[in-house]
Parts: structure tokens; C-alpha cells; sequence
């Protein structure tokens, strides 16, 4: 080849000016610096509710300012009664009544409008004060206690000032009685987020109207606590609880004990399971039972009475005596059992005293929901709940409608928590696992496409799974859309049912028996629920009003009325018992 021109340029001098870079030195400064790789943002967890130490309201001194002011001859229906009252208000003069304040107010409001004695006559205490009294007197056997609701009754004779302040006072401690008795003394939505019930109204002046014109007042009083059976068969157990006498044989709670162990328990709970022999338990295990029936060693001849235990029982019948096997057949202390009786007793009353029929209801502790429809419990499943870090809410809500092979929305709890941390390094992964990843105006969008570094708390993206065998919620989902986004539906992880505590999803109900569920609240049959499977996704609303209660009670009655007892999976009853200790160190100056 011949000699290039002297013009000729290489590639590095036709990049780079002219010059080869090998001839001389970059500038300094010529080339900007590659940007700093982005720093991921720090990944903000969303937290589940906590528990709150409950704070009660304060008490208030009643202001009887108003109620004092009325005048002495006003325009009011001439009565004997209405008279004495008026001649009376000087008794209130220096008066100290404390009250809640919805109960100090309604009672100045009530009396200003109607100036006239409700528990005094002819210038004494008549017989609606006395059972007035009667009634507060008895509210232990509510699960009360008598002190929050006692007054010192005059003696014969008393003068008018006397009588006004005993007036006062039974008024307001009635007011009480029948706010606990329709609301519970609690605030439940105080204690928690997972607490979630609507305020129940009480016109509490009006009460005192309809005492002053009713003869019957016991009847009213006690049709202020719930009225349906699940709340009488309680009482009906609260009262056998306490006329009892504390288990003879305790077991120790904690006991876990394997065949060809040993433990001196062992022989206490063969003691009970003898008193306990039905006449085919009898047949099959008499013998053996009696012939080790001192033993302290777990002989294998022993597993099939253990394991028939705890079929009976709903447990998982794999012989090994554990707390709940325990449970089962030693029961629980009477002291236990009847904190346990006492706290359903205050948490009934944050339902509608109407359960309503038909109705589902699952309890959390027993790891159950019913259908229940005239009195009686058409379907009883299993389920799963929500795990201690990922708890289920307590609260109740009405059925709307079942979605087949649906998808599942990923919550954001789920997203930040779990999805966030893999996405940052394998940002691709929704897209093979097969889950649809949307923008806010609904496009879809590659998971893989995403710099998912960028986000650490709420993403702006909604991501759901798409039916298939594999999905979350399985084949079917069933609906009462609330703030929790809990809702029923079906799992692939089919085994969690035959464990004994199923506290393992991430707060939704999982059922066992789904499709006998969805016929149930639809009004159909199975066969009706599986030909809507084979068809893919689709929707079908429930026609009828079916509430739902999402509920949490460690007491609770069966159908025929005889109350079983849970373990408290999530440690509410001790919260619920710091909220009426709360209450009960507030209301002690008034006592």
C-alpha cells in the first residue's frame, strides 16, 4: 500500500477532534464523570394494628346550675309530684354526684324538660325504686360488677333533700346499667385497629322518660342485655360456673408427652377420660384403660384412646398429648373459665342483639365459621386465620358476593413486606410467577421494566395473580368488602387444615369446605357452585342479606347451647381485661 496523505484521519482522530488520544493527554475536565449509581430508597414496612393501653373517659361532676334554675312556678301540668320536685331542687345545692359524661348531661337534660320525681312518691321511695335497685343489685350475674352500679337507699323518714340526691343518683346509675348492658363498658375500637365496630346509639334522656311512665321496670332493664340465645346460654354458664366447685384433677396445661415417655399427669388424665367413657369408648378401650390406669409411662396400647380423644374433639389425631389434647380432656380451671365466660359476656354486646338468620359466623379461636339459618347450623367448616403477626380484625360486615376462579390482589402490606425485597434484585419475578403488574390508570405493565429500587414504602402499582391452580385464594373467594380487605375463600395449601392451630394466613379466613360455603350463602347447591368453576372467572351476588361475623371468643356456646372454650390464639382476653380494669379505676370514686 502507498503512503497515506497527510490529511488522511484515523478513526480516533475523526471521534476525538483530530488528534489520536494516544498522542496526547484528555483536558482535564473533558469528559463528564459516569453518574453515581442510584441509591435504593429504604424499605418502609407497613405494620399491622398494635394494642393501645385503653384509656377510659374521665368522670364529671354532674352541673346541676341548669336544673336548679328552673323556676319555682313555671308554667307546668299542675301535679303533686312535679310540685315536690320543684320544692326539692334545694337538696342538690353542694350536691358531688360523678358520672361518665353522656350520663351527666342527659341527666340535666331530662330533668330540666321533665321537672319531676321517677323513683319518688308522696314524699318516698316507691316500689320502681326498689327494683330498680333490685335489678343493679344483680348485675354480677351479667358479668358486672354490683359496685359500679350500687346507691345508698335512704332510710324511712329521710327529708326532701335526701330524696332529691337519692333521685339523682339511681338515675344516673341506672343510665350506666343500661349503657353496659347495650354497649359493654368497653369502647372495643379503643383497645385496637383490629377492633372494628360501629357505635351503638342510646337515647340515654329517653330512658329516663320511658322509666318514669313504665311499671315494669326489671322488664326493661333486662331487655337492655342482648337478646338471643348464644347471650343467655353464657349467663346460664356464667351462674353453673360459679355455684361450682373447682376441678378436683388439674393437669398440668403445658404437658407435651409422646408415646414412650413419661409423666406423672399421665395417670390424672386417664382418671378423666374413665369418668368421661361413653358405652362404645367403653367397649373398645375399657379394659386397657383400667389395666394402665396407674401408669406414669405412655404405653403405645394407649395411642388409639388418645387419638379417638381427640377425633372426637375436632383435633388432629395424631396421639400426641399436648396442651390442647390436655385442654380437651382436663378442661380449664374454674377461675379460667369463667374470665373467659365474663369477657364473651362484654364482647357480645358489641354485636346487634339480632344475630340475624340466615348469618355466617366464624370464630377465630375455634378456627370455625358456620352458616347458621333458622336455629340451626347447616355447614360447619375449618379454617385458617390470620398468623399472630398478621392477625384477623374482629368485627362484622354483610356477604355481597362470590367470585370464581378469581384473582387475587395483592395487598400493599404484601407488596412492601415480602414482593419489594426480591423485586429489587430479580425484578422480573412477577412476571414469571404469573402476576399482573398495573399502573394507577390500569395499564399493564412488565414487572421487569420497573426500577423497583426506587420504591420503600407504598408502591404505586397494583399487582394481582392471575386464576389458576396455583393461585392464592384457590377457586373461589367470598366477599363482604371492608376496610381490613378480609374476605373467605379457598387455598391450595390444603394440609394447614389438618394441623390443630391454624393461625398461618396473612389475616383472610380460609375455608376448608369453600364451595359448601358458597352454596350455602347463595341459596344453591354444590353442583351449581362447581358448573360456575368450570366456566373460568365470573361473579354472582348474594340476593339476600347475610351478615357476617368475623368473631373472636375464646367462650362460646354450640347450637344445642352448651358453651366450649378456645384458646385466646392471639392474647385478646388479657387486653380486653387491662380495658375493664381501666374502666373499673375510674368509676371506684363513684362506687
Amino acid at each position: 500500500m502507498g503512503a497515506q496523505p497527510s490529511n488522511a484521519q484515523t478513526l480516533m482522530d475523526m471521534l476525538f477532534g483530530g488528534q489520536s488520544r494516544r498522542q496526547s493527554a484528555p483536558l482535564k475536565g473533558e469528559f463528564p464523570p459516569p453518574p453515581a449509581p442510584r441509591k435504593a430508597a429504604p424499605i418502609t414496612r407497613i405494620s399491622s394494628p398494635g394494642y393501645n393501653t385503653y384509656k377510659p373517659d374521665k368522670l364529671t361532676q354532674v352541673d346541676f346550675t341548669a336544673l336548679m334554675a328552673v323556676p319555682q312556678k313555671a308554667a307546668f301540668t299542675p301535679a303533686d309530684n312535679a310540685d315536690a320536685f320543684r320544692q326539692a331542687l334545694g337538696g342538690l345545692e353542694g350536691f358531688q354526684l360523678l358520672a361518665e359524661p353522656a350520663i351527666a348531661k342527659a341527666l340535666v337534660d331530662h330533668y330540666t324538660a321533665n321537672p319531676e320525681f321517677v323513683w319518688i312518691s308522696n314524699g318516698a321511695i316507691d316500689d320502681k325504686a326498689r327494683e330498680a335497685v333490685r335489678v343493679l343489685g344483680d348485675a354480677a350475674s351479667h358479668g358486672f360488677f354490683p359496685a359500679d352500679y350500687a346507691v345508698d337507699v335512704p332510710a324511712t323518714g329521710q327529708g326532701a333533700d335526701d330524696l332529691m340526691r337519692f333521685e339523682m343518683a339511681l338515675s344516673a346509675k341506672v343510665l350506666r346499667y343500661v349503657r353496659d348492658a347495650r354497649q359493654g363498658r368497653v369502647q372495643p375500637n379503643r383497645i385496637s385497629g383490629y377492633y372494628d365496630f360501629p357505635a351503638k346509639s342510646i337515647n340515654l334522656p329517653g330512658v329516663l322518660g320511658i322509666l318514669a311512665h313504665t311499671r315494669e321496670v326489671r322488664a326493661y332493664l333486662e331487655s337492655r342485655h342482648p337478646q338471643n340465645p348464644e347471650y343467655e346460654a353464657l349467663r346460664v354458664e356464667l351462674e353453673a360456673l360459679e355455684a361450682s366447685a373447682e376441678n378436683e384433677i388439674v393437669v398440668d396445661p403445658k404437658l407435651l408427652l409422646k408415646p414412650g415417655q413419661s409423666s406423672p399427669e399421665l395417670p390424672k388424665l386417664l382418671t378423666l377420660i374413665q369418668r368421661g367413657l361413653d358405652d362404645e369408648m367403653r367397649t373398645r378401650h375399657g379394659e386397657t384403660l383400667a389395666r394402665l390406669a396407674g401408669s406414669e409411662t405412655y404405653d403405645p396400647e394407649l395411642v388409639p384412646v388418645f387419638e379417638e380423644v381427640q377425633k372426637k374433639a375436632g383435633l388432629k389425631p395424631d396421639g400426641i398429648i399436648g396442651p390442647r389434647t390436655v385442654s380437651v380432656v382436663a378442661g380449664e380451671s374454674k377461675a379460667d373459665r369463667l374470665e373467659k365466660v365474663r369477657i364473651a359476656m362484654e364482647q357480645i354486646r358489641w354485636l346487634p342483639s339480632d344475630l340475624g338468620s340466615p348469618r355466617v359466623f366464624i370464630n377465630q379461636p375455634a378456627f370455625t365459621a358456620s352458616y347458621i339459618e333458622g336455629g340451626e347450623e347447616k355447614l360447619k367448616t375449618r379454617t385458617v386465620i390470620g398468623k399472630t403477626t398478621n392477625q384477623t380484625s374482629f368485627f362484622y360486615d354483610e356477604i355481597e358476593q362470590v367470585d370464581y376462579n378469581p384473582y387475587w390482589g395483592v395487598p400493599q402490606s404484601i407488596i412492601v413486606n415480602e414482593m419489594l425485597p426480591r423485586l429489587r434484585s430479580d425484578p422480573g419475578y412477577l412476571d414469571r410467577s404469573g402476576y399482573e403488574v398495573t399502573d394507577a390508570k390500569g395499564r399493564r405493565i412488565p414487572s421487569s421494566s420497573i426500577n423497583w429500587s426506587q420504591y420503600g414504602g407504598k408502591v404505586p402499582f397494583n399487582v394481582r395473580q392471575a386464576p389458576s391452580e396455583a393461585n392464592a385464594l384457590g377457586e373461589l373467594k367470598i366477599l363482604f368488602p371492608n376496610k381490613h380487605a378480609i374476605y373467605m375463600h379457598d387455598t391450595p395449601q390444603k394440609s394447614f387444615f389438618q394441623r390443630d392451630m391454624r393461625a398461618l394466613s396473612h389475616g383472610c379466613v380460609r375455608l376448608q369446605d369453600p364451595r359448601g360455603m358458597a352454596a350455602a350463602v347463595l341459596g344453591t347447591s354444590v353442583d351449581h357452585i362447581a358448573d360456575k368453576l368450570k366456566k373460568g372467572h365470573s361473579t354472582e351476588k348474594v340476593t339476600r342479606r347475610i351478615p357476617v361475623y368475623v368473631a373472636y371468643f375464646t367462650a362460646w356456646p354450640d347450637m344445642s347451647g352448651k358453651v366450649e372454650y378456645f384458646g385466646d390464639v392471639y392474647g385478646r382476653d388479657a387486653r380486653l381485661r387491662q380495658a375493664i380494669d381501666a374502666t373499673e379505676a375510674v368509676r371506684a370514686p363513684s362506687s
